[in-house]
């Protein structure tokens, strides 16, 4: 069944701060893997869960120059402060102390605002029926 997923980006817009991300690497190109098989992707949104974590899929930053396929990104509601301790919490069950990721198939990523406003017109209305009529 289809699902609109949000991209990164925007919803740091719509927060107004830095967002945090996953990625999983192996189901991006060039290996292309089904993240749903992923043990790795299992493990974290299991403990995601568990912890009572927010989470949910996303689109990566929107790009007007190509379309991607799902691959897996998670946007983490949890804000980027590393005096948070929630984001402490994330950062130690993803990153070794010299930050250094524990799962070498996953990226944990910011997106800071400062970028996601770059894309700050794809929010207004119509843009994406406007683009998608001239791709």
């Amino acid at each position: 069944m289809p699902v609109l997923l949000e991209h990164i980006d925007a919803i740091a817009r719509k927060l107004r701060r830095d967002v945090l991300y996953l990625e999983f690497l192996r189901a991006k190109p060039p290996h292309r893997e089904d993240h749903k098989t992923f043990e790795s992707r299992k493990l974290i949104l299991d403990w995601l869960d568990g912890e009572g974590i927010g989470w949910r899929e996303c689109a990566p930053i929107a790009s007007e120059t190509m379309m991607r396929s799902y691959a897996g990104e998670v946007y983490l509601d949890v804000p980027f402060d590393r005096r948070n301790a929630l984001y402490r919490k994330v950062q130690a069950f993803l990153e070794h102390p010299d930050g250094t990721m524990k799962f070498s198939d996953v990226g944990f990523y910011i997106v800071p605002l400062e970028l996601a406003m770059k894309n700050a017109h794809h929010d207004e209305p119509g843009f994406w029926e406007r683009w998608a009529e001239d791709f």
